[in-house]
């Protein structure tokens, strides 16, 4: 039931009913402000009613893009008789995932435990303490082709919990007990992590047999991006050039970016992906887009430009920035979580649909693109061109199959069907001018998109996705050379320490939201940040570090590291765990471990420790981060497909991270000549290093060596080290290059 996308009524309309959702800032439980309902968000005072009326708990949990929480809503919550049974019998509990993923976990986790599925929406019933006895996902309101509503499950419950409560809390005991051995992830005293080599290769070996040939991904429908399994196997390829294995690696990784590129996941008019495609070609996807999403592929795509030189990979890395900085941008810096999938037709009606922002009828693009191009074939029009190239058809080109709530009959959802030669060839003109047609065609359809309803946005600002859209504009714009991305990166950190930092607690906040006057709003109190807020957001500024060579971001990142791991780091058994283990709310004290649609937080923490030793010289942190991938040893050795992202970590220990040292001044246009060789190549398992004699105390407070390593002959020098032991000086960006791409022979101790 994970699929996703949703919307919110009309602020126009006098409600019936409110509830105190409406004092919440969170767009998914404002859109429940209005239900029959009596909903409490999670908290104290609904634990304290539960307590003091001895009633159950019904925990509700979705977010505010997602399409069956839109459908359970509409259907059950604001139902009359329904609303009233809730608010007789249970504390209802509403509470947003995205706002409070260590809650979510804890009770997902029972769900798929009892009921072998998961998925939003998802409905819990639990003790007045909180302990969960029954779960589902979504309900239809009553029975329906064998499948219970939610009106008898209400009902079922209640009589259980009146005559047989003793039992249902017996059972619910007994599983919590159960999941708390069955989660543990402990390393075993004195335990190594597995070997680097035999893991990357199971894991390769695992997606490969998962890998769908003919439009790359990996399985045939639905379809995800998965951009840790593209990063993986470009980094895999990196340690296995020689190899078929490594080979195959590679093609498999741009191979489906290509596909993904061509598809109708990548939006062509308006730019970014999709959530996933619903059939293998990438076609026809579900149509809401997420802000992480849009992080980790701009990345893969500009490490698929690096490994390839191909201009399309960058170019898409490009357009999803473009998508981001236009349309899930905050003025204040910040970034939104997503954008809806359902919207009002143009059209006009006031029921939403899926798509409908973003597809086109074959009159519609006919009626605006009748210009004739001049020297086409057959006095084809820019119409007739476009079409041909997207594969818009007359009856519309979504086939039943993927529209089974009949939502896109008659409608087209783009998709690249021919190369531009080929396109130039069929109409008879050159390559130049079918790239002008379509670039002219997709602006005057952008326009119109604009004047369409706007589907949902949800405005909340989250720690942990800015972190990784940190990432995002700091890479791209690093190897792109492109001053105003690392400049948006730049206000992304400015917004991050402004509205996302408690510096008097020394605190990373979870979320902030977009007021009516697009003002930045907190609500109080407000909430800590978890595992996940500060991993992503230290990887995000060691990558805006090495982008900028700005030390204050170097800075910050150590001391968040020294701040999570005072909150989350589990001292005897390794790693991290998932939210503050003294939350006593929270039941079971989890550590994340999946990389699913975002990396987990301690893969990506594996990676922020192995590289913050180098620059700090902690060799504390190289064992903590040896610990962790202890800490998983037994699900690296078994699974690694599901921790792609960890494998990573695992191989960068293995191959020891060069430690790439530029000596000179940071604007200089020799020094940027250097740095722009570095950022040319894709060289997963390195650490960047500016040394300015006059500027860097950080660094060689602490990295005592860096003192001997100094600039030849008054110009910009690079020594590529590995344990400090290093190259000979070079100074020619072309010979920093061979030596970066063929490895470093001589070597010397400094």
């Amino acid at each position: 039931m994970s699929m996703a996308s949703g919307g919110e009524r009309s602020s126009s309309t006098s409600h019936r009913h409110t509830n105190r959702l409406a004092k919440e800032k969170s767009p998914y439980l404002l859109q429940h402000a209005h239900n029959p309902v009596d909903w409490y968000p999670w908290g104290q005072d609904a634990f304290n009613k539960a307590k003091n009326e001895d009633k159950p708990i019904f925990l509700s949990v979705g977010y505010s893009t997602c399409h069956w929480c839109h459908v359970m809503e509409r259907e059950s919550f604001e139902d009359e008789e329904i609303g009233k049974i809730l608010s007789d019998n249970f504390v209802c509990i509403k509470l947003d995932r995205e706002e409070r993923p260590d809650v979510d976990k804890v009770y997902m986790t029972f769900v798929q435990a009892t009921s072998g599925g998961g998925g939003w929406p998802m409905s819990v019933w639990l003790t007045p303490d909180l302990r969960p006895f029954i779960g589902g996902t979504y309900f239809p309101p009553r029975d329906h082709r064998g499948r219970p509503g939610l009106k008898t499950v209400l009902t079922r419950i209640i009589e259980q919990w009146q005559n047989n409560r003793t039992a249902l809390e017996t059972s619910g005991e007994r599983i919590l007990d159960a999941l708390k051995k069955g989660t543990a992830v402990d390393a075993k005293p004195g335990e190594s992590p597995p070997l680097a080599p035999d893991i990357a290769k199971r894991c390769f070996q695992q997606l490969a047999h998962s890998y769908e040939e003919e439009y790359g991904g990996f399985r045939d429908a639905p379809k995800f991006p998965s951009p840790v399994n593209l990063m993986f196997l470009m980094t895999y390829w990196s340690v296995n050039r020689s190899t078929s294995e490594g080979v195959e690696a590679l093609q498999m990784a741009l191979h489906t970016l290509r596909m993904m590129a061509l598809g109708g996941i990548h939006d062509h008019v308006s730019q970014g992906f999709h959530r996933y495609s619903t059939d293998s070609s990438w076609h026809v996807p579900h149509f809401e887009k997420m802000l992480y999403d849009q992080a980790q592929l701009a990345v893969a795509y500009i490490n698929a430009y690096q490994v390839s030189g191909e201009q399309v990979f960058a170019n898409v890395a490009k357009d999803i920035l473009v998508y981001v900085s236009r349309d899930l941008s905050d003025k204040s810096g910040g970034f939104y979580s997503a954008e809806d999938a359902d919207s009002v037709p143009a059209s006009g009606g006031t029921e939403k649909r899926e798509g409908a922002f973003c597809v086109w009828t074959a009159s519609e693009v006919r009626e605006l693109l009748q210009d004739v191009v001049e020297g086409a074939t057959g006095s084809a029009t820019q119409a007739d061109i476009f079409m041909h190239h997207y594969g818009v058809k007359e009856q519309g080109n979504v086939s039943p199959e993927q529209d089974p709530h009949g939502e896109l009959q008659g409608q087209n959802v783009l998709i690249v069907r021919y190369s531009v030669e080929l396109t130039a060839a069929h109409f008879g003109i050159s390559v130049e001018k079918v790239h002008q047609v379509l670039t002219s065609a997709r602006a005057k359809m952008a326009e119109v998109r604009r004047s369409r309803p706007q589907p949902h946005l949800d405005t909340k600002m989250l720690g942990s996705w800015n972190g990784l859209m940190l990432s995002a504009y700091a890479r791209v714009g690093a190897v792109l050379g492109d001053k105003a991305l690392l400049e948006r990166g730049v206000k992304a950190v400015n917004f991050l320490k402004e509205h996302l930092w408690d510096a008097e607690r020394q605190t990373i906040l979870r979320s902030c939201y977009r007021g009516d006057k697009m003002e930045v709003q907190q609500i109080f109190p407000p909430i800590s940040g978890f595992l996940d807020d500060y991993a992503f957001i230290i990887s995000g500024l060691l990558d805006l570090y090495e982008a900028t060579l700005q030390m204050e971001w170097l800075e910050w990142a150590e001391e968040l590291q020294l701040r999570q791991d005072v909150l989350f780091l589990d001292d005897q058994g390794g790693g991290y765990f998932c939210s503050d283990p003294t939350d006593g709310t929270v039941l079971l004290r989890l550590k994340e471990d999946q990389d699913g649609a975002e990396p987990s937080g301690n893969s990506v923490s594996a990676s922020n420790l192995l590289r913050l030793s180098h620059y700090t010289g902690r060799q504390d942190w190289l064992q903590r981060s040896q610990q962790l991938l202890a800490a998983f040893s037994d699900r690296l050795s078994r699974v690694p497909i599901a921790l792609p992202e960890m494998v990573r970590a695992l191989m960068a220990h293995h191959y020891t991270l060069k430690q790439i040292v530029i000596c000179g001044q940071r604007d200089a246009p020799d020094t940027m000549g250097l740095l722009a060789t570095v950022n040319s190549l894709f060289l997963p398992h390195k650490v960047l290093i500016l040394h300015d004699q006059d500027a860097d105390t950080f660094l060689s407070q602490r990295l005592p060596v860096l003192s001997s390593m100094i600039q030849q002959g008054g110009v910009a020098t690079a020594y590529i080290c590995q344990d400090f032991t290093c190259s000979l000086p070079v100074t020619d960006p072309q010979e920093l290059r061979r030596l970066l791409l063929d490895g470093v022979t001589e070597m010397q101790a400094y």
